[in-house]
């Protein structure tokens, strides 16, 4: 398939997975992406060419890179001793023994391809494992030390897959070169990332002086960053580029330690830049690890030497093993540390969950992917399929079984499993209060602050800014109904609509009664008369015959939006005067509208009525959708288009101030926590970031 199709439809599959995985949130997203890649390989026969070289550069230099810069520093600073043992000793443990079980295992599998395979199954996907490990409330030592050896084993497991390749493909291994070897790429590579890193951090501080500070270019700067320290270390120092790039991103890191930033910006646009690249790289290597998945498969059951049910209890097998030498492992950093007297009795729990949350991601399968198909003299490589089938079915299983234990270990169960995949941006969660205060969830807290930003513009509502006052309410509004749906019951969700059904219906039979007067008084002509009735008659039985749903709402509201397209034409392509027209359109929107909001006051002032059964937000929310119409209507004759601007950007500006307020003194009733406070003023900032950028393309 041509490059530019396989980007444009991997890309596409992976944001259809994350669609699927916000309905199906018990299983993770990357099973779905495999899933999809599986599907559209058997169904349209899609094939992806890879090439080890770009492969390992696009995907695991930026992956490995982004983890460095992620690393923890100071949690597992304490634990480094047992963090670099983990990611070193257990990944060469698993390398030789897992290899050599799995040699025994398998015994057609030649024994390099089998250390291999272990080797390239022993880097963990640092994300899920830190959400098992939470959720499944860990001692923090083990915590801190699965969670810090993930970030590292990636480097360590794909230099001793490498070697193993490397003598497969050659059929030449030597103990003592490749010690030295190991010691020389690893230490090269490591000061290469070092030094590289330092020149990249030492250029951008003399751009900076001399005055190339555009927030673009350095975020693009950055981007680009692991991608030259990995090719100048593979291509000019022959030492590891993998190495090079987790050590470079763990610099960048510890270099970012100032308590105030002087391009800010600078910071959010990478790390947002960084959340989508990481967020398609992971998910793309998932989406062709499901279309591989159909090759791997044709070639075993092609096979006479394999079948299918055999590849399946290998890779069952190779699973097994790999979770016995982590459990094992585990227990025996517990026991070393119970003797120091530094930790708990060993528990054997404790050692099983720590090896569940060894899943296996991302870097396994971009690593997996990467052997060649031949070897030095030509001929094919040896059962390259079958290890890639074990491969993908490990990650499988791995993400299969900690989907089906999470919510047994987990204390809030149902929580769907995380990995380097998942949807970025979540919504802070939501933590018990110690001293007792009743914590409210991030809906409702901005629903709170949008209520007082809705206030505030109330106040400052005069008579030459109603129309941007009134659009402005009505927005939030929107919004506010649409985060009460998350956190309202059905029940009085469902009486809400309601109630707006019952008081729409008001509204639209007195705009009816007021288009008649206005035709019947000869105001308007015939043709707006009956456009105008249409459409009233048509949204009066969309909204009785509307259930509620959201998603049914949605598709209603697309064919409005359709249909007063269509009506805007009709009524200007009728008439010869466009000017008349446009003239009797206001006239019928501001008398039906006055009309609407008489016609809703009179009916909650009946006898027979009981005004309070009606929610009041409901009422608002209609009295300010008739009084926005009124104001539009009369725009067109009193304002400019800019000084209605000026109008909205002030008032925006007053709004968010009061949501700035209102998030501080839920802070101090103690109805949020730090983490909320924090989660919701990041999203006024970024308003207000959207209002200055609105304000400087109007200038």
């Amino acid at each position: 398939m041509p490059i530019v199709e396989a980007v444009i439809l991997l890309t596409t599959l992976v944001l259809a997975s994350n669609i699927i995985s916000h309905y199906l949130t018990f299983i993770p997203v990357s099973l779905i992406q495999v899933t999809l890649g599986l599907v559209i390989a058997i169904v349209f026969n899609v094939k992806i060419e890879l090439e080890t070289d770009w492969f390992l550069l696009l995907f695991i230099a930026p992956l490995l890179f982004n983890d460095g810069r992620r690393f923890p520093k100071q949690e597992l600073w304490k634990l480094r001793g047992p963090i670099f043992a983990n990611a070193i000793l257990l990944v060469f443990i698993t390398t030789i023994a897992g290899g050599f079980l799995i040699y025994l295992m398998i015994p057609k599998m030649p024994l390099p391809v089998a250390i291999a395979l272990a080797a390239i199954l022993s880097p963990t996907d640092p994300v899920a494992v830190q959400s098992i490990s939470k959720r499944a409330k860990l001692p923090d030592a083990i915590l801190h030390l699965v969670s810090g050896e993930s970030l590292i084993n990636d480097a360590s497991g794909l230099i001793a897959f490498k070697y193993a390749v490397a003598a497969t493909v050659t059929g030449y291994f030597s103990l003592a070169h490749a010690t030295s070897d190991f010691l020389y790429i690893s230490l090269v590579g490591l000061l290469a990332g070092l030094i590289l890193m330092l020149a990249i951090e030492l250029l951008k501080d003399i751009l900076r002086r001399q005055g190339i500070n555009d927030v673009v270019f350095n975020a693009v700067l950055q981007i680009i960053t692991p991608f030259v320290i990995y090719l100048i270390t593979e291509e000019v120092a022959h030492a590891s580029g993998v190495i090079a790039v987790v050590a470079a991103g763990a610099l960048s890191h510890a270099q970012e330690n100032r308590l105030i930033e002087d391009l800010p910006e600078l910071r959010l646009v990478t790390e947002n830049t960084w959340d989508i690249i990481i967020y398609l790289l992971n998910g793309i290597v998932f989406v062709i690890l499901g279309i591989e998945l159909p090759l791997a498969t044709r070639e075993i059951i092609t096979n006479s030497e394999f079948s299918t049910m055999q590849a399946i209890a290998y890779s069952f097998g190779a699973w097994f093993i790999i979770l016995v030498i982590r459990v094992i492992w585990i227990l025996i950093y517990q026991t070393i540390s119970y003797i120091r007297k530094r930790g708990k009795k060993p528990s054997l729990r404790v050692s099983l969950l720590s090896g569940l949350s060894g899943v296996r991601g991302a870097i396994t399968m971009a690593g997996v992917l990467s052997i060649p198909l031949v070897t030095s003299t030509g001929a094919e490589f040896p059962e390259r399929a079958l290890a890639l089938f074990v491969a993908a079915g490990v990650i499988i299983i791995s993400l299969v079984v900690a989907t089906i234990t999470l919510p047994i270990i987990s204390p809030r169960g149902g929580q769907p499993l995380q990995t380097r995949d998942s949807p970025i941006n979540e919504e802070v969660e939501e933590v018990e209060d110690e001293e007792g205060n009743t914590l409210i969830s991030v809906e409702e807290a901005k629903a709170y602050i949008m209520r007082l930003a809705v206030s505030k513009i109330e106040e400052n509502r005069r008579l030459t800014n109603q129309r941007a006052a009134y659009d402005l309410i009505l927005d939030y509004q929107f919004i506010i109904r649409r985060l009460e749906i998350n956190f309202r019951d059905d029940e009085l969700i469902q009486s809400t609509l309601q109630d707006e059904i019952t008081l729409r219906r008001v509204g639209y039979n007195s705009e009816l009664d007021s288009l008649e007067q206005l035709y019947k008084s000869r105001q308007i002509s015939r043709n707006s008369y009956l456009v105008v009735g249409n459409r009233i008659r048509r949204s009066e039985r969309r909204v009785v015959q509307s259930s509620g749903h959201l998603m049914m709402w949605s598709l209603r509201n697309g064919r409005v939006w359709g249909r007063q397209l269509v009506r805007n034409v009709r009524i200007w392509l009728m008439s010869d005067d466009t000017a008349e027209v446009e003239a009797d359109i206001n006239l019928i929107e501001r008398e039906g509208s006055k009309a609407a909001i008489k016609a809703l006051s009179t009916y909650l002032a009946r006898k027979d009525v009981n005004e309070k059964q009606f929610d009041n937000q409901a009422i608002y929310h209609l009295v300010i959708h008739y009084r926005n119409r009124i104001e539009r209507a009369k725009s067109t004759e009193q304002k400019s288009q800019e000084v209605y601007q000026k109008q909205i950007n002030k008032l925006r500006t007053l709004a968010l101030g009061a949501e700035r307020n209102g998030v501080q003194s839920l802070l101090e009733a103690g109805n949020i926590t730090w983490q909320m406070a924090a989660s919701l003023r990041e999203y006024i900032n970024y308003s207000e970031n959207v209002l200055m950028m609105s304000v400087d393309d109007d200038e």
